[in-house]
């Protein structure tokens, strides 16, 4: 067959790859597009035009439904796990265990689609597959659906996350405690509500009412008319919390460490 020689004119590279652009789900699916080229081997072309049209059968055909996820672009995180000591953090992990999950969906249906209606597309799969189930169902034990770091990640984190509750609950109570009964008192208006400074649970009081309430003052206002106090008697509940917050960031590091320390020797077959 004998083609014009303008015809990379006509078909403009840069305009065929900006519209099939469009349609990628990801920054991977654009770099393939960004990479294309015209093609020239015969056999080559022709069996890409058949991977197309089963794919468009596929697409058709209203008893095949054609899984939908998300793929992330984690190399450079991957590859930043690399050195000894680093960490992936939930967001992160959170995105391997969907992209990992959207590739073991891929590959099951690829692999069970019937190889007489679409000889090529069944035939597609995954060097790295066997690796991935194991790999997500480590994830999942770790990170809920939601992206975050459960609280039976480790019996540690358990039950600093059950005191930490505690704590909170009972410097919560002091402090409304408090509140209301300086509202019935008449020494604060009755909106008052309790804010957080440096991490502590404070009333917002006048200047004037420092001796009555008694506590430690964290800050005040820009206008000056108004201090933030922390009551003598939830310091010690306060001082509790700042501990265990201090503990479950320890232990948070060191669960998402070992997690990344399991994903590490994975790092070929996820890149793949």
């Amino acid at each position: 067959m004998n083609y014009p020689e303008n015809i990379e004119k006509k078909l403009d590279m840069d305009v065929l790859r900006e519209r099939l652009s469009r349609y990628c789900s990801s920054s991977l699916g654009r770099e393939q597009v960004d990479a294309m080229s015209f093609l020239t081997d015969y056999n080559t072309i022709n069996h890409l035009l058949q991977e197309t049209q089963e794919m468009v059968h596929v697409r058709e055909d209203g008893s095949l439904s054609f899984p939908r996820g998300n793929i992330n672009d984690l190399r450079e995180n991957i590859a930043r796990i690399r050195i000894e000591g680093l960490f992936l953090d939930e967001e992160e992990l959170h995105q391997l265990r969907q992209t990992i999950g959207y590739a073991i969906e891929l590959e099951q249906f690829f692999t069970h689609l019937d190889s007489t209606r679409f000889p090529i597309l069944s035939t597609l799969t995954l060097a790295s597959t066997p690796v991935l189930p194991p790999l997500k169902t480590r994830i999942d034990k770790v990170i809920d659906p939601f992206g975050q770091l459960r609280d039976n990640a480790s019996p540690e984190l358990a039950r600093i996350r059950h005191d930490l509750n505690q704590a909170q609950g009972s410097v919560n109570r002091a402090i409304n405690n408090i509140l209301r009964q300086a509202q019935a008192d008449g020494l604060l208006d009755k909106d008052t509500t309790p804010t957080l400074r440096e991490g502590r649970l404070v009333l917002p009081i006048p200047p004037g009412l420092k001796k009555k309430i008694g506590g430690i003052v964290h800050d005040e206002s820009a206008t000056g008319k108004t201090v933030f106090i922390e009551p003598a008697s939830v310091v010690e509940a306060n001082n509790r919390i700042r501990s265990l917050e201090g503990e479950q960031k320890r232990e948070r590091a060191r669960i998402l460490t070992e997690l990344t320390n399991q994903i590490r020797p994975s790092i070929p077959a996820i890149l793949q």
